[in-house]
């Protein structure tokens, strides 16, 4: 007889707890202080290959951006080109290839975001640098010496479409196609006046793509 009555006080207080945790959460309401906006950042590498005129083209890439939602990414990124062209200098009896560098603002909407696998349209608009460099001293790791008449400045635009792996919260791996749109470009003994072309590329970015919300309880008067 005790324990029956000792069981029946105890589920009596608990039930009491329960009512009264009912009661104190009621008083409060969980709000957003985000609006519901994930944030992350990253920084990302990546490689790719093309053609300039129908000549191998190798691509490097870096860039650190922000990410809004898991919808949309705004940052800088930075790029490099090699194409192999093998065109002959007559000013210097040498084989050269174009070398070109360019950096600017990265734009990439994306689709389907919270999924493993998501895709997305990358814009590129910046502008650099382009020239040629003998050959020899590329393939034998010289420095390499621009004259004024071997450099001119260049505008770029580039858009593309990737496919976005999510591997972790911090890695995503990125594959996807983009072609090249160059201003025109005037250099002396040049049989290349744009280098557009398209550009197969893979990437890794690392950091944080989902910092998650910040929830909060206010109490109601």
């Amino acid at each position: 007889m005790n324990n029956q009555k000792s069981i029946t006080l105890l589920l009596l207080f608990l039930l009491s707890l329960a009512v009264r945790a009912q009661d104190d959460e009621a008083n409060y309401i969980t709000f957003n202080d985000r609006r519901n906006v994930v944030h992350g950042v990253y920084v990302g590498f990546s490689l790719g290959y093309g053609e300039i005129e129908g000549e191998d083209t190798y691509v490097g890439g870096f860039k650190i951006a922000y990410v809004a939602n898991q919808q949309f990414e705004v940052g800088f990124l930075a790029k490099g080109v090699y194409s192999r062209q093998n065109i002959f200098n007559p000013r210097s009896g040498d084989n050269d290839d174009l070398l070109a560098g360019y950096a600017g603002f990265h734009l990439e909407p994306i689709l389907f975001g919270k999924s493993a696998v998501s895709l997305s349209f990358p814009v590129f608009i910046g502008g650099g640098a382009v020239g040629y460099v003998d050959r020899d001293t590329v393939n034998n790791g010289g420095d390499v010496d621009f004259d004024d008449d071997d450099v001119d400045a260049v505008f770029v635009l580039e858009p593309g479409v990737s496919a976005l792996f999510n591997i972790s919260r911090f890695v995503q791996i990125e594959a996807g196609v983009k072609y090249r749109f160059s201003s025109e470009i005037e250099l002396t003994d040049s049989p290349i006046d744009r280098i557009n072309g398209f550009t197969s590329e893979i990437g890794i970015k690392l950091g944080i793509f989902n910092m998650g919300r910040n929830r909060y309880k206010k109490q109601l008067n």
